[in-house]
Order: C-alpha cells, then sequence, then structure tokens
C-alpha cells in the first residue's frame, strides 16, 4: 500500500466566461481569471499566491509548535509581478514574513525551516 499524498480538485466552468468552480473534499471555490478579474472573486494568481503565502503560515506555526517556539502569531504578505509583455506567468515573487512573540533569531530559524521545505 502507498503511502503517497494524492490532493484531487475538481475545476468546471461556471456558465460565466472566465469564471471557474473548483470543488475539493466538499468545499468550492469561486476562481476568476486574472485577465478579467470581478470583486466578488479571487483571480487565479491571486489564488495560487494565497497558497503559497497560507503555506508559509501553517507550516511555521506548526513547526514552531513542535519545536516549543513561542509564536504568537504571523502574518505573511506576497507579491507577484507580472509583465505586460508575460502576463502569464510572474516575472517576480517576493514574501515578507512578520513573527510575534519571537526574538530576531528565532524568527529568522523559523523563515529558513520554511524555505528548506
Amino acid at each position: 500500500m502507498s503511502s503517497d499524498k494524492i490532493d484531487t480538485v475538481r475545476s468546471s466552468s461556471s456558465g460565466t466566461l472566465g469564471r471557474a468552480v473548483s470543488h475539493t473534499r466538499g468545499q468550492r471555490l469561486i476562481l476568476d481569471s486574472s485577465t478579467h478579474p470581478r470583486p466578488d472573486a479571487l483571480t487565479n494568481s491571486e489564488a495560487f499566491l494565497a497558497a503559497v503565502s497560507s503555506c508559509g503560515v501553517t507550516l511555521i506555526e506548526m513547526h514552531a509548535k513542535e519545536t516549543d517556539v513561542p509564536l504568537a502569531g504571523m502574518d505573511v504578505t506576497i507579491e507577484g509581478t507580472r509583465t505586460a509583455a508575460e502576463p502569464n506567468r510572474f516575472a517576480r515573487v517576493s514574501m515578507s514574513f512578520e513573527l510575534a512573540g519571537v526574538s530576531q533569531t528565532q524568527a529568522e530559524s523559523l523563515v529558513e525551516t520554511y524555505r528548506q521545505r
């Protein structure tokens, strides 16, 4: 028996051009094309960036708990830049981490743990 973890998401046409509906584990997520954003849904690009930054939050929080580091909270801000010449890909992505309740040394160690995984 394999111990591989398989995540499955099914995305379908929504009936609105430039909008898809995705389902996984009983959850529903509406995503718009990054080139046709609407105010009531995330774009595909925003969802991608949110997945990366939320991974940073959850991984660091869990690692801090496992290693008894007194992390009180955190914010991760991620910014993706796409050029007009290649709007379908990120030319640059930057992340900043703000950790509360820990020393600078502990914060740097926690962020490094995220970077290495």
